[in-house]
């Protein structure tokens, strides 16, 4: 099996231990890899590597910065089927998702943060006939970053490109489950002419690697996307120390279909909102609230339409649905279709195992797309985040109770609603509870807008300007005026 070590001063670099951790192919169930098992000392070398090589990062011209940062994007779309093969491979999304979604969006990351640091402008302020003062907005210096096992080079990228941007070195901490496109990003940093140790990746648990990296002193900065706990324990570490953090966390999103709707548009993107990537995306719409005129027939399309969704390997052209990312997930969402029947709801399909879709992918994770009816609105499965292939759906009589069903979780990350009434449209999205508000659409993303979540889906913003005022320290400087009695006597 292929090694994956840790990419550290611009090196491959085995675990000090010699320790590694299986990579399981979820569609398989099998290992297909050896992960390094990282820890402190290999995060301490790479917040030492990173430290060195700021001094010369931070003071390169941002249009040197900006061309490594592009000849990475262009390796990144060069290496398209490559990268995609392995995404696919490591968490089991379709290919034809990762090439068309994941892969595009990391080289698009680098492309318009790489651009933007070039028109990147800073504030100044004139007090009266006194003074002028100007804002310098610095690098902060070691970032880290530690992304996710749903979209592992999308949103590695999507942390270290602004990061890098503005002149910070980063050192990143993947997923130990889905760390192959990140390896392989390495490789393609030393291509691009990164400089050695402005990117360092450290491989290995979140317990050890990760929790190493968020108490490093020398790592003043923290951007971190995954489970509402463990953004908790990161927040008790990193509150105590001063450091500036984002987190971006979990989600239980609702999508409130009013009867006035595009009715086969609602329901289209309602099931690819509530499946894509099997469910596993902190933006999936896993709680459908429908107006109760249209509530019967909506469901009924809902059912047909996941009906004709294919699970299979997803190395195939023809999937939309792969499996989960392993073992322990799927016992996970298993069981919260387990406690939805005990909650008093209907399954209308899904849920079962599907061991064998295919003579390669026996022993795969694979579970078929379940849609569950008559649940309470407080009932634990719509409130908890599942992250995988099951949604729920209730009716709802008005608007004033649409909103109060979509905000009755202790998440706010996103929101859909599907009206054709314009005013409503916006009345209800400045209700909504969430940092991200879809009408009549879902997971259209532009970059240039804030992204992040309220309540327990998180703290702070990343994109856009955001993410380059957080990567950066602002200073004021204010210089003193001569005053027209000072100018005339000279």
């Amino acid at each position: 099996m292929q090694s994956i070590d840790n990419f550290i001063d611009g090196q491959m670099r085995a675990p000090i231990s010699g320790e590694y951790l299986d990579v399981f192919e979820p569609a398989t169930g099998r290992p297909y890899a050896r992960v390094a098992d990282s820890g402190e000392r290999e995060v301490g070398e790479a917040v030492e590597a990173a430290e060195r090589a700021f001094v010369g990062w931070s003071r390169t011209p941002a249009a040197q910065r900006s061309r490594i940062l592009l000849k990475l994007a262009d390796l990144i779309e060069d290496n398209l089927e490559r990268l995609a093969r392995a995404e696919s491979i490591d968490v089991g999304k379709p290919i034809s998702l990762a090439r068309s979604l994941d892969i595009p969006r990391a080289a698009a990351n680098f492309r318009f943060f790489g651009s933007a640091i070039l028109h990147f402008a800073s504030e100044s302020h004139a007090t009266d006939d006194l003074a002028i003062n100007y804002t310098l907005r610095q690098p902060r210096g070691v970032v880290g970053v530690i992304s996710p096992w749903n979209l592992p080079l999308y949103l590695l990228t999507w942390k270290a490109a602004p990061a890098l941007a503005v002149g910070n070195t980063v050192v990143a901490k993947p997923s130990e489950l889905t760390p192959m496109t990140a390896h392989l990003l390495g490789e393609l940093c030393r291509e691009a002419g990164l400089p050695a140790g402005v990117l360092n990746i450290v491989h290995g648990r979140g317990s050890e690697a990760g929790a190493a990296l968020v108490r490093h002193p020398i790592a003043r900065t923290i951007s971190f996307t995954g489970g509402t706990a463990t953004g908790a324990q990161i927040a008790a570490t990193a509150g105590p120390m001063f450091k500036r953090v984002a987190l971006e966390l979990g989600g239980k999103n609702a999508n409130l279909v009013f009867a006035d709707t595009d009715f086969r548009a609602a329901v289209e993107e309602s099931v690819r909102a509530g499946f894509a990537n099997s469910g596993q995306l902190c933006l999936c719409g896993s709680r459908v609230y429908v107006e109760q005129p249209i509530y019967e027939r909506f469901v009924a399309e809902l059912v047909s339409a996941v009906g004709r969704l294919k699970v299979g390997d997803p190395l195939e052209a023809t999937t939309t649905l792969g499996p989960v990312v392993s073992r322990t997930h799927l016992e996970k969402v298993q069981s919260y279709v387990q406690l939805a029947r005990k909650e008093g709801g209907r399954l209308l399909c899904g849920a079962e195992a599907l061991p064998a879709v295919s003579e390669r992918c026996k022993g795969g994770y694979f579970v078929a797309p379940a849609l569950v009816t008559d649940l309470a609105p407080d009932c634990r499965v719509n409130r908890e985040e599942i992250f995988g292939p099951v949604v729920t759906v209730t009716p709802f009589y008005d608007e004033a109770e649409a909103v109060a069903l979509a905000n009755a979780t202790d998440y706010g990350l996103s929101a859909s609603l599907w009206t054709s009434d314009v005013a409503r449209a916006h009345r209800v999205a400045r209700q909504l509870e969430a940092g991200t508000v879809w009408i009549n659409c879902w997971l259209i993303r532009d970059l240039r807008v804030p992204f992040g979540g309220v309540k327990q889906s998180g703290v702070g913003r990343e994109g856009g300007l955001e993410a380059l005022r957080f990567f950066t320290e602002p200073k004021n400087v204010c210089v003193k005026l001569d005053s027209p009695e000072t100018s005339s006597a000279r």
